[in-house]
């Protein structure tokens, strides 16, 4: 065998431990009993120690010596591993196991926090993780900043000056939208309650037409959507809310937009480096595009109103155009997850601001909660009224993800580019979707993007598919166009 061929039978038995290590964690938010935190955290810790033994093993760097590139997949696959095994032979195996057990004990904590709405005790173990990932961030930094390298996670070869510089792009826009809209007669909001197995039904429809595979997935029930796995296991979940029904629907289509992009990807791939999504940008510009650029469309809302009253009955909205107003709706409020798209990305560069503070040390913990009620007081015109619409809201920093968050805002701007082309490219697409029909929509995705994982880096990825370099001009020329036809501006 070529050393090629001996390090690809090497990497796809860490490609599928690491799927294991995945599906631990999808047990812990869907199915794991309460008591176990301790025992799973012992256990993400061992597949931590094991993963890691196996990137940096001396053998990776022989074969990637010796391995030569036939074809754009192997340089691609090449690419992939160099990289990991350049970044985790600086991270001590002790780390990379601590962080591990950190973080799954840091998960539990934060969800009890929420509950209890006690900053006090999740700060106790968010300590532990911010320090560990500090001192992860200074092992794998070199010259560039140690924010940089833990973005570089998430979105390789992106940089905090870069996103920062689009971030400053966006917000001026954004924030005069949102004003000249909250200054408007605000559409009809949904009223009334909406039995849940009726929106776990709609929600499988909504993920039936919008190309999820079931037969190698499943949706269940969590608190915080998510999607996990990929290839032939990809699996959602989504939230039910008894008076909020759009919460589950649309949690449901982006966590499908996450999945169908690993389904998407070539089988030939599975279990490889470039076998899953290449960013989490690029990732998200897929659940982005799935819910809002076609989910929230006024073709595809005139389906899902039908689909809502055929489940629930008469609801309250007279018509498909007030409904399609209703589902579009700006208007206050303190979660992420549940933020219109107007607003959205206000909610990103809030966390992206602050965890560059946070993890150059220029934020101390103890003061993040009173940094973070500030900057939205600020952002958004009103105080937070309770930890779990502020600090507590989101899992990421319990799980150690610094870095991702710029990722969200990143892959709206990735969603509006590819937006554009495809609407180009797929003449009478709004028929479609007003028959609740998204198969050349997402077949243009599959075929333009999805199916080749990670072949490409993520700007490439975008610039290939949309046929033009990634920019911050045709997400807010869509949101302006979308919202003044709403709101009369």
């Amino acid at each position: 065998m070529t050393a090629y061929q001996d390090l690809m039978t090497f990497q796809r038995e860490t490609e599928a431990l690491g799927q294991i290590a995945g599906r631990l964690g999808w047990d812990q938010e869907t199915m794991m009993p309460q008591g176990a935190t301790p025992q799973r955290a012992e256990e993400h810790g061992a597949m931590a120690n094991i993963l890691h033994a196996r990137r940096i093993d001396p053998r990776v760097g022989e074969w990637l010596e010796q391995a030569d590139a036939s074809d754009a997949v192997a340089a691609a696959n090449l690419r992939h591993i160099k990289r990991s095994f350049d970044r985790t032979v600086k991270v001590p195996a002790r780390l990379a196991s601590e962080l591990a057990k950190a973080t799954s004990l840091a998960h539990r904590t934060w969800a009890q926090a929420r509950a209890d709405e006690d900053v006090a005790s999740f700060l106790h173990v968010l300590q532990r993780v911010v320090s560990l990932r500090q001192e992860e961030a200074a092992a794998i930094a070199g010259d560039t900043s140690p924010y940089d390298a833990l973005l570089d996670d998430y979105e390789p070869g992106a940089t905090a000056a870069s996103l920062g510089a689009m971030f400053d792009a966006l917000r001026p826009r954004l924030v005069a939208l949102r004003a000249a809209i909250l200054d408007r007669p605000a559409p009809a909001a949904l009223t009334g309650t909406f039995d849940e197995a009726g929106q776990l039904a709609l929600s499988q429809k909504l993920a039936l037409a919008f190309g999820y595979d079931l037969i190698n997935g499943r949706i269940d029930k969590a608190v915080h959507p998510f999607s996990s796995g990929s290839g032939l296991d990809v699996r959602i979940t989504t939230p039910t809310n008894p008076t909020d029904p759009f919460n589950c629907f649309y949690s449901t289509v982006h966590e499908v937009g996450h999945a169908a992009y690993e389904q998407g990807i070539d089988n030939v791939h599975l279990l490889t480096p470039i076998g899953s999504g290449v960013s989490m940008g690029v990732h998200e510009s897929q659940s982005r595009i799935y819910e809002n650029q076609l989910g929230r469309s006024r073709a595809f809302t005139g389906w899902l109103y039908g689909q809502m009253r055929d489940t629930f009955g008469d609801f309250g909205i007279k018509d498909e155009d007030a409904f399609y107003a209703t589902v579009n709706r700006v208007s206050t409020g303190f979660i992420r997850t549940e933020a219109d798209e107007v607003q959205y990305n206000l909610h990103v560069l809030l966390r992206f601001d602050l965890e560059r503070a946070l993890m150059s040390g220029d934020l101390a913990l103890r003061d993040l909660e009173a940094a973070w009620n500030d900057r939205f007081n600020a952002d958004f015109g009103y105080a937070v009224d309770k930890p779990s619409h502020g600090l507590l809201q989101d899992v990421h920093w319990s799980e150690g993800l610094f870095g991702y968050f710029p990722t969200y805002t990143l892959g709206n701007v990735y969603a509006g580019c590819l937006h554009a082309a495809l609407h180009q490219a797929v003449p009478g697409l709004d028929g479609d979707l007003a028959k609740g029909d998204t198969s050349r929509a997402t077949g243009w995705l599959r075929a333009n993007l999805q199916q080749h994982g990670g072949l490409r880096t993520p700007i490439e990825t975008i610039t290939h598919a949309a046929g033009t370099a990634p920019s911050e001009a045709p997400l807010l020329d869509y949101l302006e166009a979308k919202f003044s036809a709403i709101y009369g501006l």
